[in-house]
């Protein structure tokens, strides 16, 4: 049998070997996700989830497990669903995401990582529905530092019930945003990119898409340009995670259950 979801470009590493001939899905219909794991090789099935992600951050005693929740529902929803609608060709691992901004502690001198800093109360930062909305967190932002956290979720079948297993991880980049002035601000609320945005904005897509051979038109190509790298001074961390799946983290991830996680992938 041909590989189902693992690309023929792809590097011959023992995590990569493994997953050949497996169904993967993404339960996300994020285009973003996709090619992000496109770039290590794995081109899954998308099963978009249902869950209609209304967990209460508040019910969390360290709010970087929201996230972490949110993707656990998505990952569990389209599994069970796939099982129930076809136990032949069940997935053997569904991949879901889940990620938030949350504001950070400022420093009291410039010299002075953000990473190093003390914990501090963090609060969500929603997506902004209008484009008012997106000013106004643009504003707060502005020469300031947010944390990006995504939850990474697996999901795969074992022999003990409930028939499958969970496993996670999050990451979190901080970004550091540049004192813009108020009419870069307002172009960028205008523009309309930022709605509907965890955070407000969006960054530019990584050009190691195109080096993969993963091939996009015109009108998306424009779309993955974030426009809100201009707002941008740094990012400390990994850069795909704020685009929206962080793919380092989650292949030595799978090289971790590979090598301790008797049950993964052998069912």
């Amino acid at each position: 049998m041909a590989p189902r979801n693992i690309l023929p470009n792809a590097l011959k590493t023992p995590v990569l070997e493994k997953l050949k001939k497996r169904r993967i899905v993404l339960a996300s219909a994020s285009p973003r996700r996709k090619e992000i794991l496109r770039t290590i090789g794995i081109d899954p099935d998308i099963v978009p989830s249902t869950f209609e992600e209304d967990l209460s951050p508040g019910s969390f005693d360290d709010i970087h497990e929201y996230p972490v929740a949110t993707a656990t529902q998505k990952a569990v929803e389209v599994y069970e669903k796939l099982v129930e609608e076809n136990p032949d060709d069940a997935p053997d691992l569904v991949i879901a995401a889940d990620t938030v901004v949350l504001t950070h502690v400022q420093p009291v001198a410039s010299n002075i990582s953000y990473s190093l800093l003390p914990a501090d109360r963090q609060d969500l930062l929603e997506k902004p529905s209008t484009k008012e909305d997106n000013l106004r967190m643009l504003m707060d932002l502005n020469g300031h530092v947010c944390e990006v956290v995504t939850g990474v979720v697996v999901v795969f079948p074992v022999l003990q019930s409930p028939g499958y297993k969970i496993q996670s991880i999050d990451e979190r980049t901080l970004v550091h945003f540049a004192d813009s002035p108020q009419h870069v601000l307002e172009a960028y609320a205008e523009h309309g990119e930022g709605v509907d945005r965890a955070g407000g904005f969006a960054i530019q897509v990584s050009l190691a898409f195109f080096s993969a051979g993963v091939r996009m038109r015109s009108a998306e190509r424009r779309v993955a340009q974030g426009a809100g790298s201009l707002l941008i001074k740094k990012i400390e961390g990994d850069y795909q995670n704020v685009v929206g799946f962080p793919a380092a983290s989650f292949y030595k991830f799978l090289e971790l259950l590979v090598e301790e996680d008797e049950d993964f992938l052998d069912v």
